[in-house]
């Protein structure tokens, strides 16, 4: 790490890419309030020719940051999309994205997030529906209102060529044109650049992928590989992630690959290497090999089918855990990134966010998951290492914000990240290492259908611990300056 009067206040996902990695982070106090639930929409009900009345879907979660991602009115289930990739030079594509859902209440209209190309036309359940768009919100409206309970299908045509988001904090991300294609990396809200989704962490679903690409070209995504079918100029790649997911984790990347395949305990790996880094396709394998076969061991067993990694020729400077296969931007990972994106699959991918102000239940397990990986070789003890960080003056942006309470354009600061990851080093010496290594198991180990928030993860280490946490999440997490008596 840089010495302490070098730090300064930069974009936490850039600094993924520092060789000094500040990472990890702790949310939320157990006096916490439970998150916003989806709000009813407005109340403008309409009477189709099925008898059922319905309203509107809300056009938000009200999530803390991303107040008009997500919709109410409906869960889904399953998304199935096909969509044809013309090449680099045009950088178009032509889709067709079916989403299966269940509607959560009578509804007449609903909304779905997308950002993307020009939407031709709309179906529900077979029949043409009518639509609009008002920047992220396509709001459908189907030929008769939905019931309660009831599980339809909407099908979603467009075509053109999608954009990234660039954002000051975040960086740039969504649908990113690469040297010979695309990759797409959806944290937080860049999905809906390139695929019409219900687009919060709590609405996961599962996936098929029937991507067409140029031959010659080779596509990568989330999940288990099915059928490769060429015909004439092109090929189609089909991949399916059978597990749910949360929409900014899905992932596709287009591209000339080297692409290797093996198993960690019996658990397939998938890697694929840009040209530019051809050279490193075998360390990507063997370290992602390596950081498996030790996270099983220590968070308990692998959550997906499938697991693996890519490295795309993009200068992003930043990793992203997308599911079963994260993605390296432009760089070629050392074992510590690899193991921090790898705990992500355990932490954020399965055990997913209720709200996004939560951040650090992601990023403080990842961060800390790297400090045991160094302790584990015989490197500095994680107990070393939060004396080191500690020892840094209470300016420092590691202190700074609270990762508790952090904002949307620190969600990806040092202080999310590194003091998230003291505030789980102090909670260890507090309740015990036996205690510590139970409480991350059985975090790992939880329903993977319902969504978490901190106070979700404060209740639990009381109940293992028998010992009341209060204070100490709440100074870790929510005081300001460097936490001095917990």
């Amino acid at each position: 790490m840089p010495a302490p009067s070098t730090l300064g206040r930069v974009n936490g996902r850039r600094a993924r890419a520092a060789r000094w990695r500040l990472v990890a982070a702790v949310t939320a106090a157990t006096s916490a309030a439970a998150l916003l639930a989806s709000a009813p929409g407005p109340a403008d009900a309409t009477r189709a020719d099925t008898g059922v009345s319905g309203t509107s879907g809300s056009s938000g979660l009200g999530d803390s940051y991303f107040p008009s991602a997500g919709n109410g009115g409906y869960d889904v289930e399953h998304y199935d999309v096909a969509l044809a990739y013309a090449g680099r030079a045009s950088g178009r594509v032509d889709a067709t994205v079916t989403v299966t859902a269940t509607a959560t209440q009578p509804l007449a209209r609903f909304d779905l997030d997308f950002r993307g190309p020009k939407v031709s036309a709309i179906t529900v359940d077979g029949k043409p529906a009518t639509f609009t768009r008002s920047g992220q919100e396509l709001v459908v409206t189907p030929s008769a209102a939905l019931a309660k309970d009831a599980r339809f299908t909407t099908v979603v045509q467009y075509a053109g060529r999608p954009k990234p988001l660039k954002d000051g904090s975040l960086g740039t991300y969504g649908w990113i044109p690469s040297k010979d294609g695309a990759v797409a990396l959806g944290e937080p809200d860049g999905t809906p650049t390139w695929l019409p989704v219900n687009d919060h962490p709590r609405d996961k679903a599962t996936y098929d992928f029937h991507i067409t690409v140029p031959s010659g070209l080779r596509v990568l995504a989330n999940g288990t590989p099915g059928q490769v079918v060429k015909k004439g100029a092109t090929t189609t790649y089909d991949w399916s992630e059978t597990s749910p997911m949360s929409p900014y984790l899905a992932m596709i990347a287009i591209g000339r690959f080297t692409v290797r395949r093996t198993t960690a305990g019996g658990i397939p790996v998938i890697t694929a290497v840009d040209p530019r880094y051809a050279g490193n396709a075998r360390k990507l394998e063997r370290t992602t090999v390596a950081a498996i076969r030790w996270a099983v061991r220590k968070f308990g067993p692998y959550p997906f089918a499938t697991a693996g990694g890519v490295i795309d020729d993009p200068s992003l400077d930043y990793a992203l855990e997308t599911q079963e296969r994260p993605v390296y931007g432009g760089f070629v990972p050392d074992d510590i990134f690899i193991v921090h994106e790898l705990a992500h699959q355990w932490f954020g991918d399965a055990v997913g966010l209720h709200d996004w102000k939560d951040i650090w239940l992601n990023e403080g397990l990842a961060t800390y998951a790297e400090w045991m990986w160094t302790a584990r070789g015989g490197g500095d003890s994680t107990r070393k290492t939060f004396k080191r960080y500690y020892s840094q003056p209470g300016g420092s942006p590691v202190f700074a914000p609270p990762p508790g309470s952090p904002a949307r354009r620190d969600m990806f600061g040092f202080s999310v990240y590194v003091r998230g990851a003291m505030t789980l080093e102090a909670l260890r010496e507090r309740i015990g290492g036996g205690n510590f290594d139970r409480l991350v198991r059985t975090w790992a180990a939880r329903d993977r259908t319902v969504p978490v928030t901190t106070a979700d993860f404060v209740a639990l280490a009381e109940k293992i611990s028998g010992r009341k946490l209060d204070r100490l999440f709440r100074v870790w997490l929510y005081q300001k300056g460097k936490p001095k008596k917990w």
